[in-house]
């Protein structure tokens, strides 16, 4: 907490589940994930989430940059279907690894 203020913690950011890619029934788009974000369960409550920037931190076994941990950013760019789900794009496509 910040000295000399009041109240409770802000939340800078929450977490999220790669479900996979958006996909047909034979075909997939590895260019659009879809992500779960905690606590957003409708179509109305991802709206607030629209353009905001997501992070996938993964580690890596060779340090660069001093740290062993990387990092590829995405955008949300809409709802996918009823349940809170959202369609996101990231800089570079997410590694199939990331959907465990």
């Amino acid at each position: 907490m910040v000295k000399g203020r009041q109240g409770e913690r802000v939340r800078l950011y929450v977490r999220g589940t790669i479900l996979g890619y958006k996909r047909s029934k034979s075909n997939q788009y590895p260019n659009t994930s879809l992500i779960q974000i905690e606590g957003v369960n409708t179509k109305e409550e991802v709206t607030w989430y629209q353009g905001k920037r997501m992070a996938y931190i993964y580690k890596a076994k060779v340090k660069r940059d001093g740290t062993h941990y990387r990092c590829i950013w995405g955008k949300v760019i809409r709802p996918h279907g009823n349940s809170g789900v959202v369609r996101a794009k990231f800089k570079s496509n997410l590694p199939p690894k990331s959907m465990v």
